[in-house]
């Protein structure tokens, strides 16, 4: 089963920006990307606005599609827009971002939970265009690393509403941790679980250590 069109939204989207398949296809996968941010909704919904279930339970339920899913693309044969051809024996980069996504949301503290989803969400492909660009490493981490700063800045004063010097230094060190464990090559792993689980984690155990941070 063809869970595409064959490319012709990707081609469409490369030749209005001026290239190829490649480029739409590009385009389209910073497009998905970038809409995890509002992932960040969970947050703003009450835990038992379904009444039937919980907000949790759905959004696990998400999780479970995603991997069916990806259980289809490996055993079935399912064709799936965005894959890699170096995804194509190996999980694919989307089933990590999802995990990455679902475990923040439901493990780390709101406040910490909208700041990596945000970053993550919204960086990660930043980064990805400006490596294309350059290969200085300065010219690419230090505008990924400002405006991580920045959306953690905000996402940690909205929902936590702490002192803004203490709020300014956790989105400093989650911004220098996520631009940091994006740039490594993970291996199998992908790096948005990297990018996104350990500058939360990291932000968890302070606010958990000092309560009252945020």
């Amino acid at each position: 089963m063809r869970l595409h069109t064959g490319g012709r939204l990707r081609r469409w989207l490369g030749a209005r920006f001026g290239g190829d398949f490649e480029v739409g296809d590009r385009i389209y996968r910073r497009i998905l990307h970038a809409a995890g941010a509002f992932a960040i909704v969970y947050l703003l919904v009450p835990a038992n606005v379904l009444v039937v279930v919980s907000t949790s339970t759905v959004l696990l339920l998400a999780l479970a599609v995603i991997l069916l899913l990806e259980g289809l693309r490996h055993w079935a044969g399912w064709e799936l827009p965005t894959i890699r051809s170096y995804e194509q024996r190996r999980v694919g980069s989307y089933v990590y971002y999802a995990v990455a996504l679902t475990l923040a949301l439901l493990l780390f503290p709101r406040p910490i939970a909208a700041a990596v989803v945000l970053g993550t969400a919204l960086v990660d492909p930043l980064l990805g265009e400006l490596r294309l660009r350059t290969r200085d490493v300065l010219r690419v981490t230090t505008p990924g690393f400002l405006v991580y700063f920045l959306l953690a800045f905000v996402a940690l004063q909205t929902f936590g509403g702490g002192r803004e010097p203490a709020t300014a230094g956790l989105a400093l060190l989650a911004g220098a941790l996520a631009v940091a464990a994006e740039w490594p090559s993970w291996g199998m792993v992908d790096d948005d679980l990297a990018m996104t689980l350990v500058p939360g984690a990291v932000l968890t155990a302070i606010v958990l250590t000092w309560p009252g941070i945020l």
